[in-house]
């Protein structure tokens, strides 16, 4: 996207930046409900209406600004977000220890079938773009980043740190002993995530297998 203005860029990342973040919400409400426990129903949040889930600094001004600061040297702009948690009561869930793992793989599967559709999405802009050239560029371009935001956030949210969804996966499979004290570690997880991300030692692990997915996905689709 280094061709297009910086304004234009921001304009075909907004739409799949906030449903990346927010089908990936609705999904973990969505299987919780299935589960057992029916808060994030009863809240609207099991939706793919954007709006219950759109956190202010989080879906919107975070990211974007995070990426307008990041390219302004010239560089790959850097992305990170996240909409408001969908509440989960591990209580009323059939089998909490079990489930909450269920529940938290919902949202990185959520990220796997939308990175799925945009692949689709940039496939349908070569039989667009002949009649409606300016539409068949920015489904292409739209559908290339969709791929690339939820990827990168069904990567990431595989971590295994808490409350990342692969540290509750993680933590429903440990032993209950085990698993007690790896919670604790919660508060701090947020703190090392934003070190790891921004001191660059997680680029080593998540880049690689983002940008093999990616090229696999359009690969496929684009063939």
């Amino acid at each position: 996207m280094h061709e297009m203005s910086l304004i234009q860029q921001l304009t075909v990342m907004l739409l799949p930046l906030i449903f990346a973040v927010t089908v990936h919400e609705a999904a973990h409400g969505w299987v919780a409900d299935k589960l057992g426990d029916p808060t994030a129903r009863q809240l609207g949040r099991i939706t793919f209406n954007p709006l219950p889930h759109i956190d202010l600094f989080g879906t919107l001004l975070l990211p974007l600004g995070l990426y307008v600061l990041t390219s302004m040297g010239g560089g790959p702009g850097f992305i990170f977000g996240y909409a408001k948690p969908v509440p989960v009561d591990a209580r009323r869930l059939h089998h909490p220890r079990r489930d909450m793992g269920l529940v938290a793989a919902a949202g990185p599967g959520a990220n796997l079938l939308m990175a799925v559709a945009w692949a689709g999405v940039a496939a349908s802009a070569r039989h667009v773009g002949g009649e409606f050239p300016v539409i068949g560029l920015f489904l292409f371009q739209a559908g290339t980043f969709g791929v690339l935001i939820n990827l990168f956030l069904m990567v990431l949210n595989l971590l295994p740190i808490l409350p990342l969804d692969g540290g509750r996966v993680l933590a429903s499979l440990l032993p209950p002993s085990l698993a007690h004290g790896y919670a604790r570690l919660e508060p701090w997880g947020m703190v090392i995530l934003l070190v790891l991300l921004f001191s660059g030692w997680l680029t080593p692990l998540i880049l690689p297998v983002v940008s093999s997915l990616h090229q696999l996905l359009l690969g496929v689709a684009l063939a």
